[in-house]
């Protein structure tokens, strides 16, 4: 191995490792809001639809929304420069979320949040696309999505930390200020450290040279992908039940057990999410590409088989009666949920054109958070104020909220399965695509 070539190896690590801690922070301010949800809600005196549309619907909206043309300008411009700017407005926006004193300031600086973080996925899926080969994708979007678990690990341990030394001192305001404040620090790292890679690196020489589609030609070409868009609904619908756990977990483990030290439950919280739930989007982007290596339609069979496993692990966990038991359920949980991630982002990149990567990105969580960010916790707070209006207590009204919402998973499963079906067909077109494309670039150079 040459001088040249090893220190491109060392690079692409870093950058990965990095634009991995940027994916972590978005995570952190998304999870800190369940999180902390029981004193939010008791502060601000919301109820559980006003919280669920906070952590989901609010947020969610401008999420996606503003995430299109972000990708847009990110198939053209420094995505370098975006990503930071991106992560600088989120954790400002993050900050300012711990100075609110009512639901409608809060909301707002929710929104803001949500703009921000629409400039971060989009450019990253498309540098580590120019960063790593085809056979290597899956593996390095798996390592890339262990951002969910390590920033959802480190939400826990930083409420942990900044909570004091009982369950009764918890002040969430100073939290979001901290964790802003961090992460606009980041924003600067990022910018100084990473380097825009050339577009198309893995696949084409002269990607530049090639006309960029219009909006509306990258929305009609991705869309005609089958795989592409079931590969869409089956992780929005998957994720559906995700993040109403996610969000209404804590709240329901202190009505569970109000004795139990609150410090000590986000402590543990937070290791098995850094465990379990990592370990299993690593494996599974791992055993993703080793199986697909035989048959490309382990992309749809791995994620179906893992979600058909949490159903019944998912609705069990909210009905057991001790937190001991609900959290030995949460680790299986949480493993099988991490298992889909990385097919799931090698599919939305590798049958994407190579010159609509970041828009097949965008697009691709647009339609998984205003289905599953968007809906999720807002359709879980609501479903739980109806038994609560139907003279359910708190902690019932959770439960069968609860048992409603993992029934989401069957529409996963069966959109994964229809991945396994189509995945071969589309995957041999993306290659004859991007043959096309070379041609393209060989004949304008």
């Amino acid at each position: 191995m040459t001088r040249k070539a090893s220190d491109s190896r060392h690079y692409r690590s870093l950058a990965l490792m990095l634009l991995t801690l940027v994916y972590g922070f978005n995570f952190i301010d998304r999870q800190i809001v369940g999180i902390l949800a029981p004193f939010i809600q008791a502060d601000l005196e919301l109820t559980n639809t006003q919280l669920g549309l906070l952590i989901g619907l609010a947020f969610a909206t401008f999420y996606t929304f503003v995430a299109i043309p972000i990708a847009w300008l990110a198939d053209r411009y420094n995505r370098v420069n975006i990503l930071s700017m991106a992560l600088a407005t989120w954790s400002a926006f993050t900050a300012l979320t711990g100075l609110a004193s009512n639901f409608m300031q809060i909301g707002l600086a929710r929104m803001g949040v949500g703009i921000g973080e629409a400039g971060g996925s989009p450019p990253s899926h498309s540098i580590i696309s120019d960063l790593y080969p085809k056979e290597e994708r899956a593996g390095a979007l798996g390592i890339y999505a262990l951002g969910i678990p390590f920033g959802i690990m480190a939400a826990y341990f930083a409420t942990a930390w900044l909570m004091g030394a009982t369950g009764e001192t918890v002040n969430w305001r100073r939290i979001f200020i901290v964790l802003g404040v961090v992460g606009v620090g980041l924003a600067v790292i990022v910018r100084l450290v990473l380097k825009e890679p050339a577009r198309g690196a893995m696949e084409l020489e002269n990607y530049d040279q090639l006309i960029k589609p219009s909006f509306n030609e990258s929305l009609k070409t991705l869309l005609q992908i089958p795989t592409w868009w079931c590969m869409c609904l089956g992780i929005a619908f998957g994720s559906f039940v995700s993040y109403s756990f996610a969000a209404f977990q804590t709240k329901y483990l202190v009505l569970l057990d109000a004795n139990f030290n609150f410090q000590t439950l986000v402590i543990l919280l937070g290791i098995i999410n850094g465990t379990t739930y990592a370990g299993g989007a690593y494996f599974g982007a791992k055993f993703a590409d080793y199986w697909s290596g035989n048959d490309i339609r382990a992309y749809g069979w791995l994620p179906a088989i893992a979600i058909t496993l949490n159903l019944p692990i998912g609705i069990f966990s909210f009905w057991v009666p001790t937190i001991w038991s609900h959290l030995l359920l949460t680790t299986a949980f949480l493993m099988f949920l991490g298992i889909y991630l990385g097919p799931s982002f090698a599919i939305a990149q590798t049958l994407a054109p190579i010159n609509m990567r970041a828009m097949s990105t965008a697009l691709f969580f647009f339609i998984l958070n205003m289905i599953a960010l968007g809906g999720g916790p807002t359709f879980s707070g609501w479903l739980m104020d109806v038994f609560k209006w139907r003279g359910y207590a708190e902690l019932e009204s959770i439960r069968y909220a609860m048992t409603l919402t993992c029934c989401w998973f069957v529409p996963s499963i069966i959109c994964f399965l229809q991945v396994s079906r189509t995945v071969r067909n589309d995957w041999d077109l993306a290659e004859r695509r991007n043959l096309e494309l070379d041609g393209a670039q060989n004949r304008l150079g």
